[in-house]
């Protein structure tokens, strides 16, 4: 059979880089996406590759960036089987202090971008007869995390609009994973834009800076890539992958497996007591 091509955006750094790496070395064609990869100027130039992995200019808040890679993927192989929606970010900082231009910035990226690249790659999956699509949400998906709110949001959001494509892409035969990784040591930490008003607010501002460094310590020491990759791969492997998969240590998995059964009320009160609030 011909090797299964793969989209992943958000393959420059982190977790979509290792996951792109290792699916690559595994023998599959692997397309990776990044806004941090230069535009091509030259529609008859070929992606750049490293690693095994072929890299494309793509922003997923550009709708004509994201046809222009998907293009480039159909032009050279004439289908795509996998696409895994990674690319993202984070905004760190009280709900209610967030501005609206944050607000945008983290629902844009992280919610319709995956909107955007399912839209640019379905009709493709469904011509093909079937493929899969594998949306990366979070722990933070399952359980709201505070100073993380519009984080969250941004993943709760993922899992219901997953939630909807797998029961309407069903009679086509594309299968919709949800991956909700717990902490990963990765450039995320690094990266995550601080909201310097509640950073230096009378009202939010000492809670927020424990907060942040309490989460910043747990992702720092958080799991390595690689745990994900290895559970990525078994599932572009499978004929029958199930709908959710929780991936990371134990203890985070297993407190958000536990919401199912715990009372609301002490729920809240694990997290307040945890995050030092």
């Amino acid at each position: 059979m011909d090797k299964k091509v793969i989209l992943i955006t958000g393959a420059a750094s982190g977790l979509g880089k290792t996951c792109a790496e290792y699916l690559a070395k595994k023998g599959f064609i692997v397309y990776g996406a990044d806004r941090k990869v230069p535009a091509c100027n030259s529609a008859s130039s070929q992606p750049q590759v490293c690693e095994g992995v072929a890299m494309l200019h793509m922003d997923v808040t550009q709708p004509e960036t994201i046809q222009a890679a998907v293009q480039t993927i159909i032009d050279n192989h004439g289908r795509i089987d996998v696409v895994v929606n990674n690319a993202g970010m984070g905004i760190g900082g009280a709900v209610e202090l967030a501005t609206p231009e944050e607000i945008a910035l983290q629902m844009n990226v992280n919610f319709m971008g995956a909107v955007n690249v399912c839209n640019a790659v379905i009709p493709h999956l469904r011509r093909g007869g079937g493929g899969k699509i594998i949306n990366l949400s979070s722990i933070a998906g399952v359980m709201g995390i505070p100073f993380q709110g519009f984080y969250s949001a941004s993943k709760f959001a993922i899992e219901g609009y997953s939630e909807t494509l797998s029961l309407e892409l069903h009679p086509f035969k594309i299968k919709v994973v949800l991956i909700e990784p717990g902490d990963f040591a990765t450039g995320f930490t690094a990266a995550r834009i601080v909201s310097e008003q509640t950073k230096n607010s009378e009202l939010y501002g000492e809670k927020f800076n424990k907060c942040l460094s309490i989460i910043e310590k747990e992702e720092n020491g958080g799991c390595k890539p690689i745990k994900l990759a290895k559970v990525m791969h078994r599932i572009v492997r499978s004929k029958r992958p199930k709908f959710r998969y929780k991936v990371g240590n134990l203890v985070q998995t297993n407190f958000a497996r536990a919401k199912a059964f715990i009372p609301a009320r002490t729920y809240q009160k694990l997290l307040r007591f945890f995050y030092n609030l």
